[in-house]
């Protein structure tokens, strides 16, 4: 039915014919209601505003959903677009009505279309929004999808900003409710948008292959009823094709073209009880050879909206491969509804699915998991792995379920268990047999975590972990250890630092920086020193402005390299670091001022055969701030204090630490670079001296990088 032709009469028809005692007077008044509040309001297509809401009402009668939902959906836009208010609402439809309706535009107005609104925080509005009332989302959901059918009258860059919203937000999100139909819509009507050849070409391909070997779900479709009526089993087989765009992603995913892929075509059987999907399921498996890896028992281990039904995938014919879902008629309705499914109707009365979930527990599991992040990002990443996730089953050594995403790997297990759990993790057993952490479980595995104390998360643990539960906890334990380590190493550069001007870093001067500073505690100003993301200048300075080191009468560092043409900028080229005292040359670049190398780089040999970009280049005589940036490569000892002693002799010699990486941590020496600021190679030969002497430290070099390139030189 052509949604402008939609009338009073015509929407009441179709919430009749799944609940005849729905109240049908409550629902005439709403649709003349919404007439009355948009009359003179028009769409981008000409047409009159008022389809909109009755087409977000049509579609919404396809999941039969309850008389309020069917109402807030012709009111959703009222309160925000027309002169109608709350009361108004409220003493016209009633409460229940008003806070729907009152939830839809507040969802309307978090401005989630709004590019400078970061994904994640539109995420966690919409979860807000969710908690409240579940069926919010249900009509902002149904419509999206009616703006995403209508789209072809918006701007081009509306239509652009819109779909990709759709693809990032609201396809996974019906999705993750269990409205498989709605997210696999949405993806391709946004695919349409951002991809129109793309989608094009598989439609053609599609068009291509049918002719070339005829309807072949017609005939794979009646092979399946076959089977079924030799095995005596009553059901009805659905075949269809997948749409484009998830046949796009597999291509992507899998890197191969459409001639090579197989599970292009997807069959449902649905059958009258639990008992006669398994029968189902021997029946196919003996008539066609099941593919290894590609069986998902839902029906035993449902997912978390609800979501039952026996995933086979078999070779059919001429060995293309067949995906086939088996579930019965209830299970299908939560198939298709997902958790929405507790406000549809049956044959009349209120839907009785014994497999529909219960919203409130559903949003309160989902929302758990993320209401721990302080990090935005780290909430997005969250959101997205279990919004995509396709589950797998594992065991604990007691015979306990854990579910987890496809890709999943002991560390997952083991935090889905408990953080402390996966923070002691050392090793793990699948079915009784030492596997590396990395390793991907499987469905049905049993897995036994091994725990140490004193164990904590290793960075490449973030690599090895697929779930936001997983990745949030080590990242937030691996902050604490960075946090106290940083603080540690401030510490000795606040007492080096100080030192310098004859003074102490008293616990007293310390609250002074961190109160002239705006800093929440000393430790905060500790932790930033430590991490470099302040100096000991700076410190010394907000507690003795007049103490302070300062530059003096140093030579302005931009003006510090001589030969230079007038107006001519120069950098220090990162691959050898050039300090003054040492013989330098410059390469030039063509509108970008000119890269300074030290004369014995090793990358100067690019430019042997430009002698023309050559310039005769000198530092200036005299004496030069410490801001010249080196890299040191320095082996320790592994021992209590040693990396302080290192650092306050860094501090004591003058010259300031930017940065420091750890390369290898060994059980008895570390590896790190440590980028210091120095005033010229004078004062590097000092440093190097000064920390050579030290009894811990095994190895000490200045680190090149020949392969590190300017600015300059990346776009030449």
């Amino acid at each position: 039915m052509n949604t402008a032709e939609i009338t009073a009469d015509d929407l009441i028809a179709l919430v009749h014919s799944y609940n005849p005692k729905s109240n049908t007077k409550l629902i005439r008044a709403a649709f003349e209601y919404g007439a009355k509040m948009h009359e003179g309001q028009y769409r981008h297509s000409g047409e009159a505003y008022f389809t909109h809401p009755v087409a977000v009402a049509a579609i919404l009668t396809e999941q039969q959903l309850d008389d309020a939902t069917i109402i807030t959906a012709l009111l959703h836009d009222t309160i925000e677009d027309t002169g109608a208010t709350y009361g108004e609402v409220e003493n016209l439809f009633g409460h229940e009505v008003a806070e729907l309706v009152d939830g839809v535009t507040k969802l309307t107005n978090l401005q989630l279309n709004s590019t400078e609104t970061k994904q994640a925080e539109n995420f966690r509005k919409l979860f807000m929004a969710m908690s409240k009332d579940l069926r919010v989302i249900l009509v902002k959901l149904a419509d999206r999808l009616h703006n995403m059918r209508t789209i072809k009258s918006m701007r081009v860059d509306k239509q652009n900003q819109k779909s990709r919203e759709t693809m990032d937000i609201f396809a996974p999100l019906a999705g993750r409710m269990g409205m498989q139909w709605m997210r696999e819509e949405l993806e391709d009507l946004a695919f349409k948008v951002l991809n129109a050849e793309g989608r094009a070409s598989i439609i053609r391909r599609f068009i291509t292959l049918q002719r070339e070997t005829g309807d072949v779900i017609q005939r794979i479709t009646g092979d399946m009823r076959l089977e079924l009526d030799k095995a005596d089993i009553q059901a009805e087989v659905i075949g269809r094709a997948k749409k484009p765009y998830s046949i796009w992603r597999k291509m992507e995913e899998k890197e191969q073209s459409f001639s090579r892929l197989s599970d292009i075509y997807g069959f449902r059987i649905v059958t009258g009880s639990e008992e006669d999907c398994y029968r189902v399921l021997g029946a196919i498996h003996r008539r066609w050879r099941a593919v290894p890896g590609r069986f998902k028992d839902y029906i035993s281990q449902p997912k978390t909206n609800g979501y039952r039904s026996i995933h086979t995938t078999v070779s059919g014919r001429d060995g293309k491969r067949v995906e086939v879902q088996i579930r019965t008629r209830q299970m299908h309705d939560v198939a298709e509804s997902g958790v929405a499914a507790h406000w549809s109707y049956r044959d009349g009365v209120r839907s009785n699915n014994p497999f529909a979930v219960d919203p409130a527990k559903w949003i309160a599991q989902l929302t758990e998991q993320f209401d721990a992040e302080d990090d935005h990002e780290d909430f997005l990443e969250a959101v997205k792995l279990e919004m995509y996730a396709d589950q797998v089953f594992c065991f604990t050594p007691k015979g306990d379920v854990v579910k987890l995403p496809r890709g999943a790997t002991p560390i997952d297990f083991a935090y889905a268990i408990h953080t402390r759990i996966g923070n002691a993790c050392v090793g793990a057993k699948v079915d009784g047999m030492r596997v590396p952490l990395w390793t991907r479980v499987k469905n049905g595995q049993s897995i036994e975590i091994i725990s140490a104390q004193g164990q904590t998360p290793q960075v490449t643990w973030l690599d090895i972990a697929t779930t936001g539960k997983a990745k949030t906890a080590i990242r937030r334990s691996l902050r604490e250890v960075d946090r106290e380590r940083f603080i540690k190493l401030g510490q000795e550069l606040a007492r080096s630092a100080f030192a310098h001007v004859g003074k102490d870093a008293t616990k007293k001067v310390l609250i002074t920086a961190a109160k002239n500073m705006r800093l929440k505690d000393t430790n905060e100003v500790l932790a930033r020193l430590g991490s470099s993301e302040l100096t000991g200048r700076e410190v010394v300075q907000s507690v003795y402005p007049d103490l302070a080191p300062n530059k003096g009468d140093h030579i302005d560092a931009r003006r510090a390299v001589v030969g230079l043409e007038p107006g001519q900028s120069f950098d220090r080229a990162p691959c050898c670091n050039p300090l003054p005292g040492e013989r330098i040359v410059g390469i030039t670049f063509r509108g970008k001022g000119v890269t300074v190398h030290a004369i014995d780089c090793e990358r100067m040999a690019i430019y042997e055969d430009q002698p023309e970009r050559w310039l005769d280049l000198r530092w200036h005589d005299g004496s030069h701030a410490a801001v010249y940036g080196v890299i040191i490569d320095l082996t320790i000892g592994n021992g209590a204090g040693v990396l302080g002693r290192i650092c306050t002799l860094i501090g004591e010699a003058s010259a300031n630490i930017s940065d420091l990486e750890f390369l290898e941590r060994k059980p008895d020496f570390y590896r790190l670079l440590i980028d210091v600021d120095l005033r010229d190679v004078a004062h590097l030969h000092s440093l190097m001296l000064t920390l050579e002497a030290e009894g811990e430290v095994a190895e000490i070099k200045r680190h090149r990088d020949k392969n590190a390139k300017a600015p300059d030189e990346k776009g030449d």
